[in-house]
């Protein structure tokens, strides 16, 4: 009997400390409807690794509606350290994000520029082999910018529009 405890005393640990918090999110702004998206700690028991793992949108959710999903989420742990991040799409790590990133994109969610957190969050990816997914960009301000807006909605792209767009 103790041993049949445990699944469920793992899982409970994380839907309160982890999913039960993204529920919220996603609850608390209609324009999150359609995004269908469940996080854990990796591996169910590494409370140093927190995954977010996209399961769908709707045809009506933009990437910047996934990206507010995430957003809110790191506000909402604002006060919580993991190491790193795991951005996943069902089931399968797309990205790494450093927590020291995910922790600063959380406590800056009220006041920062969303236009510079959009911009400048690709350079903070790896790819899970712990390469790094986008270049910092370097020169003249217009340049940069663009290039930014396309690792952006790159980003997406191989997080997971490619899959999804695939489905249809």
């Amino acid at each position: 009997a103790v041993l049949a405890a445990i699944p469920v005393t793992i899982f409970a640990l994380n839907h309160f400390q982890v999913q039960s918090h993204l529920d919220d999110v996603v609850a608390s702004d209609h324009r999150n409807s359609g995004i269908v998206v469940s996080a854990h700690y990796a591996g169910w028991t590494n409370a140093d690794v927190l995954t977010f793992d996209l399961k769908g949108i709707s045809g009506d959710n933009s990437p910047l509606d996934v990206f507010r999903v995430f957003l809110q989420f790191a506000h909402r742990l604002r006060d919580r350290h993991f190491e790193r991040i795991e951005l996943r799409f069902r089931g399968k790590v797309k990205f790494l994000l450093p927590g020291s990133d995910f922790l600063k994109l959380g406590s800056e969610y009220t006041w920062q520029n969303p236009t510079y957190t959009v911009r400048t969050f690709p350079d903070k990816l790896m790819n899970p082999d712990g390469s790094r997914a986008f270049p910092v960009w370097t020169g003249g301000m217009l340049g940069v910018l663009g290039k930014q807006m396309e690792d952006f909605n790159e980003f997406h792209r191989r997080w997971y529009l490619r899959e999804y767009v695939s489905d249809f």
